[in-house]
């Protein structure tokens, strides 16, 4: 059995299960995502089985984790946070299971604004350290986006399974209409994802631009963000709609949105480096994209499949400038069509499935450790101060 463990990734997660878990699954393994939850089993997901441990705080809940990871006794523990891989490592130790380490983000930078300046460097090092000895310690490292090979040691078995597109069968496809033009902006909201400089922009563009937000606010500033909006004299335009699974917000983005949005300011190594869902949901269901010319991942699949704008996302009136050009319905056919056909093609998440089975062959054909020895496994506790079972 393959154990994708999470520490704070939900039950039904696009990457851990519906991309990663349902590849390993379609393979023919056996697939368990042990995750934050209620307690206890919910329904499968893409043919991966779901368990959920509760533990109130994210560090209380890594004991429940380790205990339940140890007694499922998994032939591979692959992890998806810096805390849930030092919980494998253990988890691993103990009962001989093979460890993947799932990079999501550039960790080392993760505590930046979160910490004074001066504080930064000492902060990234030390998260360099525990990345290294981690990686060290890992049978293979599976990297989410380019970027982010420079924080472990020579050696590593270092795999790249990006997320790219996955295109579910039926998925609808948007149908571009003239008329007024209606903005997406899909998942997670925030004043560093680039609020403020969208309200700006759409004062400054067409009138009867209209804005649907399918997402959650998740720094606190909902409010900021109203306030702003009414005060710009734009509520009328905007439909906050809150989240929704995946499925009903592509369905509701094909039915109703013309330009998908990314707007990630910069200042922040992830957001240079980012390669988020959200981008390849639009380009799914044939919507152009607005981007910053800054993040270099979104940056190069823009320009390579030709599929929307690059724009200087913390300038306002370039945006504008974006949203006023895809008010052109011919324009937006072009790069809908072109975005649609590259998350088939290029930029789909089959090649990258087929990496990550692969990995998982080779990683199955040389068997379980025969229990890794106590020595390691003391080693781990005093480094990563790991309950013990």
């Amino acid at each position: 059995m393959i154990l994708l463990l999470s520490a704070a990734h939900p039950p039904d997660d696009m990457r851990v299960v519906r991309k990663e878990g349902a590849a390993l699954a379609a393979a023919g393994w056996a697939v368990t995502h042990l995750c934050p939850g209620a307690g206890g089993p919910l329904p499968p997901v893409a043919g991966v089985a779901i368990e959920t441990v509760v533990g109130g705080s994210r560090l209380r809940r890594l004991p429940a984790l380790y205990r339940r990871a140890v007694t499922l006794r998994p032939a591979v523990i692959h992890a998806s946070e810096p805390d849930s891989w030092a919980v494998a490592l253990l988890a691993g130790a103990r009962c001989g299971a093979r460890v993947v380490l799932d990079v999501h983000e550039h960790y080392p930078s993760r505590l930046d604004s979160r910490l004074p300046a001066w504080l930064r460097p000492v902060a990234r090092g030390a998260l360099r350290l525990a990345m290294r000895a981690m990686g060290g310690m890992a049978d293979a490292v599976v990297l989410a986006k380019d970027g982010l090979a420079e924080d472990f040691p020579a050696g590593t078995r270092l795999v790249a399974v990006r997320n790219h597109a996955l295109v579910p069968e039926g998925l609808p496809r948007r149908a571009h209409r003239d008329g007024p033009v209606t903005l997406l902006h899909l998942g997670a909201v925030g004043a560093t994802r680039g609020w403020p400089q969208l309200l700006a922009a759409m004062a400054l563009g067409p009138p009867e631009t209209r804005l649907l937000v399918l997402g959650r606010f998740t720094d606190g500033s909902e409010p900021a963000f109203r306030a702003a909006a009414a005060q710009a004299g734009l509520a009328g335009r905007i439909e906050l709609a809150g989240w929704m699974p995946a499925e009903a917000a592509l369905a509701r983005g094909a039915a109703e949105a013309d330009v998908n949005l990314i707007l990630f300011q910069p200042g922040e190594e992830n957001h240079r480096l980012a390669l988020p869902h959200k981008l390849f949901d639009g380009m799914a269901i044939g919507l152009p994209v607005i981007a910053p010319a800054f993040a270099t991942g979104v940056a190069s699949i823009v320009r390579s499949a030709g599929c929307g704008v690059l724009v200087e996302a913390a300038d306002p009136s370039s945006i504008a400038a974006a949203i006023a050009a895809l008010s052109d319905r011919a324009a937006r056919v072009r790069l809908g069509e072109a975005g649609w056909r590259a998350a088939r093609g290029e930029w789909g998440w089959p090649a990258e499935a087929q990496r990550l089975v692969a990995l998982y062959r080779a990683l199955l054909a040389e068997g379980r450790h025969a229990g890794r020895n106590r020595m390691f496994e003391a080693a781990v506790r005093r480094t990563y101060k790991a309950p013990d079972g």
